[in-house]
């Protein structure tokens, strides 16, 4: 290992100590640089100098989630995009192009957890055998650099009270009690950041994994039951379009329901009928007959028209939400299912893409998909959007859930700022005491925070009384 890959490594610890301590915002990204480069400089050294175009892809997609928690105060949107950035970031670092290695790359990077952590001590006993006098020269350099900033710091504090407040605003507060949970800060940053060196230079080779075909069944036994399923689908997605068109009334007037609730019985069914397709899509694949051009051309022909017919359903689903968000408004877990739906949909059309194009760019498509998913997802700002709509709704319906809106991020300030008094303090004052005092530093703090503080201050919200809160919105039933 050499003294590049340490001292990145090192570097990502340490601003894991000192960034990570109390928020998250664009100190994620701060840290991810360092252990990006720890990763470049190990592959470099193991001879992995070419970076192919999916590697930087992957890189610079997981780099690019991780702005996700610097622009948005909500946690779960910034919970994904972490998540998706690590799941991008293991693919990057072994290069895997197959199911199995899209699959299970992440596992590889708890696999080098302690491997990398040994690799690094092997490491710094070299170096220090080997150049001890540098060692002890930098250890001096880094404690003369140390003191001067000290005591020059504190000076020029204690002359300008306006140098002292940016001091205070960039510098960490390193305080004693905080030691303990700043040293496991250290520990996972270096290890962290020593695993992915590992990973980049010794990567587990998972597209290695093969997995074994279906034995293929005749073109009869095998295409029967999906043209059967195509019938079927074929049948439900003509009553759909009927009803797409003008036809609700007819059906509301035969199922006995009301509108509502036939939005929201239908969407969940519909979800599960295209993850199901989705799983007869790939049993029919391992099973599919394969004699020869005849048999690809049916096999693309039955698993196309099924396709086909499974994007009718996807719509379906998907404008039954939207019946059911005018009735009642939006919610995370509604602008939640209805994003995985269109993933889904997405996800269709790349298999019918491969179907035509071939199969072999296929997972790494599908990966990109979710890992832009998991982007837009969140710099659209999913609670903003929730207050717009239900802003909106209120605006038309005059019907408002205090509680559940009171529950939004910072993001949703902007919106609800819209909102006529006294509602606008009803709704406000909550968020206002739940943001408390502007302490955080630079660097732990959202955009969506900053941009919700900016509002508040120009226009706090007033003292309302509860009982007039109460009265100027409505609790609906079904809203939750």
């Amino acid at each position: 290992m050499n003294t590049a890959v340490l001292w990145a490594a090192l570097a990502t610890g340490v601003l894991s100590m000192v960034l990570l301590s109390n928020g998250v915002g664009v100190n994620l990204l701060l840290v991810a640089l360092p252990a990006a480069v720890t990763a470049y400089f190990a592959a470099r050294q193991a001879g992995r100098v070419q970076a192919r175009p999916w590697t930087l892809a992957w890189g610079i997609g997981g780099l690019a989630l991780l702005l996700v928690p610097a622009v948005r105060a909500a946690q779960w949107p910034s919970l994904l995009a972490v998540a998706t950035a690590i799941g991008l970031a293991s693919l990057a670092l072994h290069g895997s192009r197959t199911w199995p290695g899209v699959v299970l790359s992440p596992f590889g990077l708890v696999d080098s957890l302690p491997k990398g952590a040994l690799w690094g001590w092997r490491g710094v006993r070299t170096r220090a055998g080997n150049a001890s006098g540098n060692v002890g020269s930098a250890l001096r350099a880094l404690a003369v650099t140390a003191v001067l900033l000290l005591v020059f710091g504190a000076l020029f504090a204690g002359a300008d009270a306006a140098f002292a407040d940016l001091l205070s605003r960039l510098v960490p507060d390193m305080s004693v009690g905080d030691g303990p949970w700043r040293l496991v800060l250290f520990t996972l940053g270096l290890f962290g950041a020593l695993a992915a060196a590992h990973t980049a230079a010794a990567p587990l080779r998972w597209d290695s994994f093969e997995t074994s075909p279906g034995r293929a069944r005749g073109r009869g036994e095998w295409a029967l039951p999906l043209l059967v399923l195509c019938v079927l689908f074929a049948v439900f997605n003509a009553i759909q379009l009927a009803v797409l068109f003008g036809g609700y009334k007819a059906v509301l007037d035969k199922t006995g329901q009301t509108y509502s609730e036939y939005a929201r019985q239908g969407f969940w069914q519909l979800l599960l009928a295209t993850l199901l397709t989705l799983l007869v899509i790939v049993l029919a694949l391992c099973w599919a007959p394969r004699g020869g051009p005849g048999d690809r051309n049916l096999v693309r022909g039955v698993l196309g028209t099924l396709c086909a017919l499974t994007l009718v359903v996807v719509a379906s689903a998907v404008r039954r939400m939207d019946m059911y968000v005018e009735a009642y408004g939006l919610t995370r877990l509604r602008i939640s299912v209805v994003t995985v739906e269109l993933w889904l949909g997405l996800v269709i059309l790349l298999i019918m893409a491969a179907g035509v194009w071939g199969a072999r760019r296929l997972p790494r498509a599908v990966a990109a998909s979710a890992a832009v998913g998991a982007l837009a997802f969140g710099l659209a700002s999913p609670d903003g959007l929730i207050a717009e709509n239900n802003v909106r709704r209120y605006e038309k319906t005059h019907k408002f859930d205090l509680e559940y809106v009171r529950g939004l991020s910072a993001d949703a300030v902007p919106a609800l700022d819209r909102l006529r008094e006294p509602m606008r303090s009803c709704v406000l004052g909550p968020l206002a005491q739940g943001l408390g005092p502007a302490t955080a530093s630079w660097y732990e703090i959202s955009w969506g925070e900053v941009r919700a503080r900016q509002i508040l201050e120009e226009r706090p919200p007033t003292t309302t009384d509860p009982g007039t809160c109460e009265s100027s919105g409505e609790s609906l039933e079904y809203y939750r």
